[in-house]
């Protein structure tokens, strides 16, 4: 008897403690995933489709930045008639002007820390430095 009066309230406040974290997710409205936006302008075609740059564009941007840097390979990438040229201001940033509203939102989703931005300007600053100079 004297076990029973423990044992069982243990067991729920274990069992409520080792599944915290599924009830916390579950009802949770901070884990909604980020809309990304289009481009302005109505560019509609990337290098890559949708679904594979949201899965692998930071290996594509690697190989790109590998290549370029270590290599000189600056050779153009062609989508469907369109040229891109390799880099992350000269392919992706040309139509994903706002880095905020496009980078950012789903970095901060993902807690991911890209060190892009350590060399790489915004198309913004860019364009206030040109200004500038």
């Amino acid at each position: 008897m004297y076990n029973k009066v423990t044992i069982i309230p243990g067991l729920i406040i274990f069992v409520l403690l080792v599944t915290f974290p599924l009830w916390f997710n579950a009802f949770s409205t901070a884990s909604t995933v980020p809309k990304v936006e289009l481009p302005p302008g109505g560019e509609k075609q990337c290098v890559a489709p949708a679904a594979e740059m949201r899965a692998s564009h930071m290996q594509m941007l690697n190989e790109w930045r590998d290549d370029v840097l270590r290599n000189g390979n600056r050779t153009t990438v062609t989508v469907e008639g369109k040229v891109y040229r390799k880099g992350l201001q000269m392919a992706c940033m040309e139509c994903h002007t706002n880095k905020e509203k496009f980078c950012d939102s789903c970095h901060e989703y993902a807690s991911v820390t890209p060190y892009c931005w350590d060399c790489h300007l915004t198309p913004s600053l860019a364009a206030s430095k040109k200004e500038t100079h």
